[in-house]
């Protein structure tokens, strides 16, 4: 028997046994996870296509090891420009071991077992009694906007970078991006994460914001 499914926007053909390289996927070696949305079932009682996907089948796999792919090199270049950037990214995924293809009206004799998911448990049990005498807590809470308020007057004005709009100061703000010397430390990841790498590197605000910073 095989089966098509769906993960992390992507569709695979496995069959039982099968080794797999998929997207992340939230587990530690050994955990047993249901693999998502089957589209197709095959086998030798014929083909059974869903619409979109199979209802009551089921693909369960095991997580065999969680680590980042061999890197690859990004480069930009702008002619007459002086523009070169070079980046490297390693992607993370999961490969994955298709342990059974349950098909509609079957029972799975594999169980799923995940261990993520044991210490949020254990964190909300021993949260939920704290709550119930904390007086002291809700004072705090109080407390907390009298420092939020001060905050703004140390804003540094983010529309002195090269491309940054009132709008788009005001965004950043809202994201939590106040200050020249935050902007002077920003990786790949947190341009990314904002949706300004574009811009970013067009205005080069990173080395714009360390010298404004150093003012």
């Amino acid at each position: 028997m095989f089966a098509v499914i769906k993960t992390g926007g992507k569709q695979y053909r496995v069959a039982t046994g099968d080794e797999i390289r998929v997207e992340k996927l939230e587990g530690q070696a050994g955990d047993t996870l249901d693999m998502g949305d089957v589209l197709m079932l095959g086998g030798e009682e014929g083909v059974t296509v869903g619409a979109p996907t199979v209802e009551g089948a089921q693909v369960i796999g095991e997580v065999l090891v969680t680590d980042r792919d061999r890197k690859i090199i990004v480069f930009k270049k702008r002619r007459r420009q002086n523009y070169r950037r070079t980046k490297g990214h390693r992607q993370w995924g999961t490969t994955v071991r298709i342990a059974e293809i349950v098909a509609p009206g079957s029972k799975a004799k594999t169980k799923l077992k995940t261990t993520t998911a044991a210490p949020v448990v254990e964190d909300a049990k021993t949260e939920a009694p704290k709550a119930k005498a904390a007086p002291k807590k809700a004072e705090a809470k109080k407390a907390a906007p009298k420092k939020e308020a001060a905050a703004p007057a140390a804003n540094d004005d983010l529309t002195q970078l090269t491309g940054v709009g009132p709008a788009l100061a005001k965004k950043l703000n809202e994201a939590g991006v106040t200050s020249f010397a935050q902007i002077a430390a920003w990786t790949d990841a947190d341009m990314e994460a904002l949706g300004v790498t574009a811009k970013a590197e067009k205005g080069d605000w990173i080395a714009a914001a360390k010298a404004l910073a150093a003012k």
